[in-house]
């Protein structure tokens, strides 16, 4: 018992620690910190789905998750898409605006420090979840050409800054003990599955790069979160 307690909290810390190397590694290879930032998510996928397996969750566990993610999937992105835009940019007098994406961890953070204490988030979430922002950032920024606009990579950052902290109900591909999802729930799912194979099949038909798939499957994710919350059936 008391060996199985940590090992959430050891998948935990792979996750913090595939996000400094991220870091480390965006300064030499952008791909790189991007495949760095995938490990990171599957760190984060695993270390809940082996806490609620294993009936270990923990206060602690939960401010460790947390912490982790603040770096992975707060300062990590936001350091891609600030030096993206900042490798992008032409001259002018609008260079501040390569900031703007710094604040994605800022944004981030904030979620974060809501997410434990928000009662409704337990199978579901409320507003985009950060892993989810961090790899549109990654995807986008190994994707773009050179000569994308600048400004794109800003504009960008303050859409998912708003995603982040605002109220749109979002499903979840939680599972374990104790959750079943609802009847909408399912339907969602299946949806975004089957959105998912299209668009593996547009990318490999249409020879993109393979991060398009990641960025054309979350962007869609978002559309239909949005849509279902305007459409929905009211109780």
């Amino acid at each position: 018992m008391a060996l199985k307690k940590h090992i959430p909290n050891a998948i935990t810390s792979l996750n913090l620690l595939c996000g400094v190397i991220g870091i480390v590694l965006y300064f030499k290879n952008n791909d790189l910190a991007f495949a760095a930032m995938l490990a990171a998510v599957a760190f984060d996928f695993c270390d809940g789905l082996a806490a609620r397996l294993l009936g270990v969750i923990s206060p602690r566990g939960k401010e460790l998750d947390s912490l982790a993610d603040v770096v992975s999937f707060g300062v990590l992105p936001a350091i891609m898409m600030a030096g993206m835009a900042d490798y992008l940019y032409q001259g002018g007098p609008w260079r501040w605006l390569c900031a703007i994406p710094l604040l994605i961890a800022v944004f981030s953070a904030l979620r974060l420090s809501k997410f434990n204490l928000d009662e409704r988030q337990h199978e579901s979430f409320i507003g985009l979840p950060t892993p989810a922002s961090a790899l549109i950032c990654g995807a986008l920024c190994c994707i773009a050409p050179e000569s994308t606009p600048f400004w794109v990579f800003p504009a960008v950052a303050a859409g998912l800054c708003f995603l982040l902290v605002c109220e749109l109900p979002m499903f979840s591909f939680k599972f374990g003990k104790d959750m079943k999802a609802d009847v909408a729930t399912r339907m969602l799912r299946y949806a975004i599955i089957s959105i998912s194979i299209i668009i593996i099949v547009l990318v490999i038909l249409l020879r993109l790069p393979w991060p398009a798939i990641i960025l054309g499957v979350l962007l869609a994710y978002i559309l239909e979160n949005a849509l279902y919350c305007l459409f929905k059936p009211k109780a």
